[in-house]
């Protein structure tokens, strides 16, 4: 290739990397890909989408760390911050519920980082848990009960449950009935870009004002 036929590719390559906003996935095992290759796992997956629909537009981070909770994702905020995300997903407390963690620190943890990420100019998507029915049901009502408070509290979209279609069916989850396996990682892909569209999409240009 001529020498300033690559130069030039190179510029045209930096520009589009410039170009593309952040999504960042904040999440735990469910997010990183337990139990599957990281280019199964459904933030992967995400980014095959957003490519083929929205090409060089968005670049998508996987956050996700096994095991951690809404108190671990709060410490990490400003580790992600680092990153000038333009969009963050919150997918965590999943874990805080299966440790029977006590739902109002669950929630507190959830504002906090939402208020920091917002304080950073980032727009926040929130994606909401639930807890198999062996936790009781009182348990799992005041579990359920902080994601729409916290999406009204800091007007966000919220998408109800990750694992929409894919939680509880033992064909799309591993053999711990919790962790998709990769044909359940790739429907939440599909859920999550689905959800995600009208909030990725770039803005439609202003009407022409009448007269002008």
């Amino acid at each position: 290739m001529p020498r300033l036929l690559l130069l030039a590719c190179i510029l045209l390559m930096g520009v589009r990397n410039a170009a593309a906003e952040t999504l960042v996935c904040l999440g735990d095992s469910l997010t990183a890909g337990y139990g599957v290759d990281v280019d199964e796992a459904w933030p992967a997956l995400l980014q095959q989408g957003l490519d083929a629909q929205l090409p060089g537009r968005w670049k998508v981070v996987n956050a996700g760390v096994s095991g951690d909770t809404t108190a671990g994702g709060l410490a990490r905020v400003p580790w992600l911050l680092k990153s000038h995300p333009d969009v963050v997903l919150i997918c965590l407390g999943g874990n805080d519920g299966l440790r029977g963690l006590d739902p109002a620190a669950s929630e507190a943890n959830l504002d906090a980082m939402i208020t920091r990420f917002q304080a950073a100019q980032a727009r926040v998507v929130l994606a909401g848990m639930q807890l198999p029915t062996n936790y009781g049901a009182d348990y799992r009502e005041r579990f359920a009960g902080i994601y729409p408070r916290v999406a009204e509290r800091h007007h966000l979209a919220l998408m109800p449950f990750l694992l929409v279609g894919v939680g509880g069916d033992a064909h799309l989850n591993l053999a711990d009935g919790i962790h998709p396996n990769p044909q359940g990682h790739r429907l939440v892909a599909r859920a999550v870009q689905d959800f995600l569209a009208p909030l990725l999409a770039p803005a439609a240009p202003a009407a022409p004002v009448a007269g002008h």
